[in-house]
């Protein structure tokens, strides 16, 4: 298991530009989330190289690891810790090439446990499944079983839930084995960022 993913809680991921990125962003690494991961899905690359960069510094002041969705170039531009790659960016063994053999590399493994047989034998850091719940962020998504988890486990990689998760239904998901919870519009469009993110984070500790 990579060194920097030994431990267990929130994951959040970013959603295009906004112009209190920084702001909220601090405000989500002062709640306690153990893994950031900058998603911006437009082509401003100057602008998504100056902010993945601002990104990197304030999560290097909390030692929490920078994840680049998507981007590999990006990744290594911005120096983040990593980069998580969907069903349609590319391999593992090139962003590896790319990034080196210290760089976090996780994977979207949607509904599928034999997905995420593969992809761990092709050498990722980190399993993520869902959605577990209907997504606000990608209301088409497929959907994951609970059993998921369960199923995944003798890997012996962090697993991540995605989709939908609230601190109202997250427990459940740690219950049944995930490691991280990542999630978008429940902290990021909260009005409440830090206390969301704490909220959060509280579950870790009576799950």
């Amino acid at each position: 298991m990579h060194s920097q993913l030994k431990g267990r809680g929130l994951y959040v991921i970013t959603d295009g530009p906004r112009p209190d990125l920084f702001e909220v962003v601090a405000l989500a690494l002062a709640g306690g989330a153990r893994l950031l991961q900058y998603r911006d899905k437009t082509t401003d690359q100057a602008r998504r190289l100056t902010e993945a960069r601002a990104i990197r510094a304030l999560c290097a002041a909390r030692k929490v690891p920078l994840i680049v969705n998507d981007d590999v170039p990006l990744a290594l531009a911005a120096g983040a810790a990593g980069v998580h790659l969907g069903e349609d960016d590319g391999d593992i063994a090139a962003a590896r090439a790319v990034l080196g053999p210290e760089a976090i590399i996780g994977v979207s493994c949607y509904d599928s446990a034999d997905r995420a047989h593969q992809l761990a034998a092709a050498g990722a850091d980190y399993l993520a499944f869902g959605a577990f719940f209907p997504s606000p962020t990608k209301p088409h998504a497929r959907r994951a079983s609970f059993d998921l988890l369960r199923q995944t486990a003798a890997l012996g990689l962090p697993r991540v839930a995605i989709g939908g998760i609230t601190p109202d239904n997250g427990g459940s998901l740690i219950d049944a084995g995930a490691d991280y919870l990542a999630v978008v519009s429940a902290v990021f469009g909260d009005p409440d960022v830090r206390g969301a993110a704490a909220r959060f984070t509280q579950l870790f500790t009576t799950h």
